[in-house]
């Protein structure tokens, strides 16, 4: 894990996310083509999104479900951020 997650950007996050998407992509051996058809999201914004890391969200969903990834949705903002340990303290009792 990284420690140093604070030092991401919002651009260095889009791409990380392309690229893994892109992984996956070529794990499952789909051309941008196939996976464009697969997901119903234009082969333009597949390619967009694979260089620059832009995307709907709408679209970047339809991509999960077409690459059996939809679960990695589930932890999106779930984790509950405490700004105090009493916080912490207080949510136990």
């Amino acid at each position: 894990m990284n420690n140093f997650t604070f030092l991401k950007s919002p651009d260095g996050v889009k791409t990380e996310i392309a690229g893994r998407m892109r992984e996956r992509r070529k794990e499952k051996k789909l051309s941008q083509v196939q996976l464009s058809q697969r997901s119903d999201v234009s082969l333009g914004s597949l390619k967009r999104f694979e260089q620059t890391g832009e995307i709907s969200l709408s679209s970047l969903v339809k991509i999960a479900f077409a690459l059996g990834c939809a679960d990695d949705f589930d932890s999106l903002f779930a984790k509950k951020g405490y700004s105090s340990i009493q916080e912490v303290i207080d949510e136990q009792l």
